[in-house]
């Protein structure tokens, strides 16, 4: 939900080549399709073209398969491309060193800057996250804190945006329906970890509008942008919600600090890792911001209150 252009910029600019790194995801998705709206020519870079069938209608959307970690194929693949917009993330890795977020998020970003640079392009567009910071509670945090010292680094020829969201809600992300889907096995009770942490939940959609709307506009160039809804919840009144919206009733019992690092160590060896140490090291600082990105940009952010229920009752 967006407030309308005030700032004198066409709101369709003109059509621009666009390589999306992470383009299928649920970020990518969203993202896509809103770019491809504005009449760009879009390039999704995946390793697994079959992630990309739903994308494939779009108009100037092309599937190309690439391993985005490998230097030499990044290259290849943004060949051509003015702008690159990269949304690769991970919220857990296979070990528990840190490597695995660095390769993600730390040297990915470097690698993009790189291939980017030598494509010629002109725009980088980066999501981070709040919070990222090199000296954070997190190697999740951390690794975002370095890709981001890498795309400030960039060349002054390739001018960057960088743009840090909250917590991203809407249909088919994966932490209202993890919720959901959780209280559903458990019948509505839920132990928690870090129940007071707060978060500022931001729509998929406003996160997709503030990426469009950085790329019309130049004057984002050497900027970040911090994506907050426009309510503070905390974690525990988030599970409540959930419950709500999806008809289970939630009965949240906040974990004291010691059984919630207990809780994360032991969920650190459960395949897929529903909740991980990491996981827990980055709830013991606020997912919120007083920088308002959304209204730096003229959006007007829609609330988890008026969007939750439509895809969390289905």
């Amino acid at each position: 939900m967006s407030a309308p252009r005030t700032d004198g910029l066409d709101a369709t600019p003109a059509p621009r080549r666009i390589a999306l790194l992470g383009g299928t995801g649920f970020v990518g998705t969203a993202l896509a399709a809103r770019l491809a709206a504005d009449g760009h020519e879009l390039r999704l870079l995946t390793r697994d073209p079959r992630r990309a069938d739903h994308l494939r209608v779009l108009p100037g959307a092309r599937v190309l398969r690439a391993d985005v970690h490998d230097e030499a194929a990044l290259r290849r693949a943004l060949e051509g491309c003015d702008t690159v917009v990269n949304l690769v993330g991970i919220l857990n890795e296979k070990g528990f060193s840190g490597r695995g977020f660095a390769e993600a998020h730390a040297e990915l970003a470097r690698k993009t800057v790189a291939a980017a640079v030598a494509a010629g392009a002109t725009r980088l567009l980066h999501m981070s996250a709040l919070g990222a910071a090199e000296d954070g509670p997190s190697f999740y945090l951390q690794s975002k804190g370095v890709a981001e010292r890498h795309v400030r680094a960039a060349p002054p020829a390739l001018g960057w945006t960088i743009l840090r969201p909250s917590v991203i809600f809407g249909a088919g992300d994966s932490f209202m329906n993890r919720f959901a889907g959780l209280l559903r096995l458990s019948r509505g009770v839920i132990p928690l970890a870090r129940a007071e942490a707060r978060f500022a939940p931001v729509w998929v959609g406003d996160v997709a509008e503030a990426f469009a709307r950085a790329l019309a506009d130049r004057g984002t160039v050497g900027k970040s942008y911090d994506l907050c809804g426009p309510e503070v919840f905390t974690l525990g009144a988030l599970v409540r919600l959930a419950g709500g919206f999806s008809g289970t009733r939630a009965h949240v019992l906040p974990l004291p600090d010691w059984a919630a690092r207990l809780q994360a160590r032991v969920m650190d060896f459960v395949p897929g890792k529903p909740f991980s140490t990491d996981n827990y090291r980055s709830l013991t600082v606020d997912n919120i911001s007083d920088d308002d990105g959304c209204a730096r940009l003229g959006i007007t952010p829609a609330s988890l209150r008026a969007i939750g229920p439509g895809y969390l009752r289905r």
